[in-house]
């Protein structure tokens, strides 16, 4: 099996969860139509007290369906959109992408990979202990953020599941993934 999108989920709230809807839609440049992180500028609570005019490089979160795996064999309740991602993916290591990464999702959608989510306190507010459960350590010690993948939109279209992703990388030399 390829790579796929699972699950779609938006919300126009700022929350924690996202509703899981039969599509979405991506706007060039903007994100997730209708989404309340969407914009050209950062959207994010925390991000927006410190700058409001820091560009927006968290416009579309993902997640791979693998760590709902993991998760719900540790004893948490997480589903699709549970954890505010926008797309659920299988079969992709998207923790292993290099920045700059482009997925091809579905016909026309084009997502750039632009840095790793770093985990917050608001999921331990949704289960305890799940922030730490999405941390973990590598054989030298360095962190380890399991939480998904952020990008932006280079080129908009619907997503829904069922979409084939087709991993485009940028040339080398490939960076590793940092926390955006």
């Amino acid at each position: 099996m390829g790579a796929i999108v699972t699950a779609v989920a938006a919300s126009a709230a700022h929350g924690f969860s996202k509703q899981v809807r039969p599509a979405i839609v991506l706007r060039q440049g903007e994100g997730v139509e209708g989404d309340a992180h969407a914009g050209v500028t950062v959207r994010h609570r925390s991000r927006v007290k410190v700058d409001p005019t820091q560009p927006n490089l968290r416009q579309v979160h993902l997640i791979h369906g693998e760590l709902h795996d993991e998760l719900q064999a540790a004893g948490f309740n997480v589903a699709e959109g549970t954890m505010g991602e926008n797309i659920t993916t299988r079969g992709i290591d998207l923790l292993g992408l290099p920045r700059g990464a482009c997925l091809h999702i579905g016909p026309q959608a084009v997502v750039q990979v632009t840095g790793l989510r770093n985990p917050c306190s608001q999921l331990d507010h949704y289960q305890k202990g799940l922030t730490a459960a999405v941390l973990g350590r590598d054989a030298a010690g360095g962190l380890i953020r399991k939480a998904g993948v952020m990008g932006i939109v280079l080129a908009g279209g619907a997503v829904r599941a069922g979409d084939a992703i087709r991993v485009a990388l940028p040339a080398p030399p490939h960076l590793p993934l940092e926390r955006v």
